[in-house]
């Protein structure tokens, strides 16, 4: 169970550089198809935090230099007195937390004509994925070794919620409306060795919506077209439900960026959820250093609500060892 102070930084191994307590609120405006991310990585032991605001409505925005905006802070020092629930950064982003692990005021303005601003209020209790009573996949897992993306998720949770705010692109002004997904992680993270993964969610309204993380191989076939669910959940007429059970088929482009996603995943009262994904646009987000994130802003269909449309990101993992090994065998062949 998340608990309030876990809106705080935790206790980190003093002896592990690699400690790390991040931040990261999706939200997007799907009349534009633009889709935006913020993130604050903080190295605790390290006294800096990385931070990165991403905006995209390009189709194919496959360099980061060819999204609408990107910036890219890596060495911002932590603010003293230090706190996760209210900070202001040299990069210009400010996060004010409302209600701890629920709702925030998050902001950002460049000084050179970008800037943003929206407030998160949550639908649901925060998705602790190491909680059994939350996470039926936990639970069937507790005496096996369970999936918690290397350790960099040794604590983690997931959050939908709605977003209400502006976006400013050098005088373009996007409305912000729309429910999406955040998420909260602290542990090691290491800049080697973490292992694939697909984090994506579909929104449909603030009745429904799906949650989900998937693991995948990139040497298989295709750069890793099959899905294996690691967990989630369905959020429905305000209840939420933990999935667990679920796969799925992503088909990917020569540079490995999702095309096409199909979903099939069963929640704890044994109703199967059956999502169909395809991407409006489409933005390459180097997260940190070796770590690239395919992030299409897909448009969903779902048996679950007929003739309704969802919107919500799709984050695939890769290494950029990995994304170079897999280059290099397509050479050789």
């Amino acid at each position: 169970m998340i608990r309030d102070d876990d809106v705080e930084f935790h206790a980190p191994d003093p002896a592990d550089p690699t400690w790390a307590e991040t931040n990261y609120f999706g939200f997007y405006n799907a009349e534009h198809q633009l889709n935006c991310g913020v993130y604050a990585l903080f190295r605790p032991n390290l006294g800096v935090v990385q931070t990165t605001v991403c905006l995209n409505k390009q189709p194919d925005a496959h360099q980061p230099w060819k999204a609408d905006y990107a910036d890219y802070r890596g060495h911002c020092p932590i603010p003293e007195p230090r706190s996760l629930a209210n900070y202001s950064l040299a990069s210009g982003l400010t996060v004010r937390t409302i209600t701890p692990n629920r709702d925030w005021e998050v902001s950002y303005d460049d000084g050179r004509g970008v800037s943003l601003t929206f407030v998160w209020t949550a639908l649901m209790d925060p998705f602790d994925i190491q909680d059994p009573e939350m996470d039926p996949i936990k639970a069937a897992q507790m005496a096996a070794a369970d999936f918690a993306w290397g350790t960099a998720y040794n604590g983690h949770f997931d959050l939908t919620g709605h977003a209400q705010g502006e976006v400013n692109i050098r005088g373009e002004k996007y409305p912000i409306d729309c429910v999406s997904t955040m998420d909260h992680s602290w542990g090691p993270r290491a800049e080697r060795g973490a292992p694939n993964m697909s984090w994506l969610h579909a929104h449909f309204s603030r009745d429904y919506a799906v949650h989900a993380i998937f693991t995948f191989d990139q040497t298989a076939p295709g750069g890793g077209t099959e899905l294996s669910l690691s967990h989630g959940y369905a959020l429905v007429n305000g209840s939420m439900y933990g999935l667990k059970a679920g796969q799925g088929t992503t088909k990917r482009d020569g540079d490995l960026f999702p095309e096409d996603i199909s979903l099939e995943v069963t929640d704890i009262r044994d109703v199967t959820h059956v999502l169909h994904g395809v991407p409006t646009s489409r933005f390459a987000w180097q997260c940190w250093p070796n770590m690239m994130g395919w992030n299409p802003l897909n448009k969903w269909t779902s048996d679950q609500v007929a003739g309704q449309t969802g919107w919500g990101e799709v984050m695939d993992f890769y290494e950029i060892p990995q994304l170079t090994a897999v280059h290099a065998a397509r050479r050789a062949s």
